[in-house]
């Protein structure tokens, strides 16, 4: 008997479905839910600002620490925890996998675009606040800055599809990816800017994608910033291989994966 075709918007179905799921498990369940989300890279913010406000009278940039550091960290945080939760997919949602309706691409999906959204809606809660709190007088440059996020992403989504197949396929490879990205607001010029660097750092930290992105964000709140060393074409190398290396073995092993 031929088996009847799948409903067209099935896929989209599973993926609302996933969404809705992590919705209430993650955040719904966990104390401070999407509160949490909001005052995590809050805080970091807060204490970089205050602290290097004690260490000089002005930022490199404008007049606000809090800015200044904002438009690099939630770049910085958008990278990471991206990275991590799409890493995360399988893993989070292993039990609905074995279901014929539900597939590992809609795990992926479902966990960047819910995750992206979260990510979003605090970068401009906290940024507007900052404009708010401040009583900065600006003009930024909204089609910069939603590059700048729409990249950090896209760059976020491509780590992630490789994480996702190596998270499961080499669990020591999570403890490996948490060193890696701890010294990243160190190295991505959320402290410092790019070209105050020495030029040794500097030939070092371009190879740095995220650094780009900081650079890029930082071009649309301050008109007098111009990041000449900026490459975009590089950072999508960075988000468009990754996620095909990813995308690939997931898709050659992932039953595999799933029966470990």
């Amino acid at each position: 008997m031929p088996q009847l075709a799948a409903p067209p918007l099935a896929p989209f179905r599973a993926i609302a479905a996933l969404m809705l799921r992590e919705m209430g498990t993650r955040y719904g369940r966990r104390p401070g839910g999407y509160a949490w989300s909001l005052l995590q890279p809050l805080g970091v913010i807060v204490v970089l600002a205050f602290a290097f406000s004690l260490l000089a009278r002005t930022p490199a940039l404008g007049t606000s620490f809090l800015l200044f550091k904002a438009t690099g960290m939630l770049v910085v945080h958008a990278v990471i925890t991206l990275g991590n939760t799409v890493g995360h997919a399988m893993g989070f949602s292993r039990a609905l996998l074995f279901y014929p309706r539900v597939t590992w691409i809609d795990a992926v999906l479902a966990r960047f675009a819910l995750n992206a959204l979260v990510v979003w809606v605090v970068t401009v809660l906290i940024l507007g606040g900052i404009l708010l709190h401040d009583g900065l007088r600006l003009d930024p440059d909204w089609t910069r800055i939603g590059l700048a996020m729409a990249m950090a992403s896209g760059l976020g989504l491509g780590l992630g599809c490789l994480n996702c197949f190596l998270f499961q396929r080499f669990p020591v490879w999570q403890a490996l990816w948490g060193m890696i990205t701890a010294p990243l607001f160190l190295i991505s010029g959320v402290i410092f800017l790019f070209e105050d660097m020495p030029p040794l750092a500097q030939q070092v930290l371009w190879f740095n994608p995220v650094i780009h992105l900081t650079g890029l964000m930082r071009d649309g709140f301050y008109p007098t910033y111009t990041p000449g060393y900026v490459s975009l074409v590089y950072v999508g190398a960075w988000s468009v291989g990754p996620m095909v290396l990813g995308l690939l073995l997931l898709r050659q092993y992932h039953r595999d994966l799933l029966n470990r």
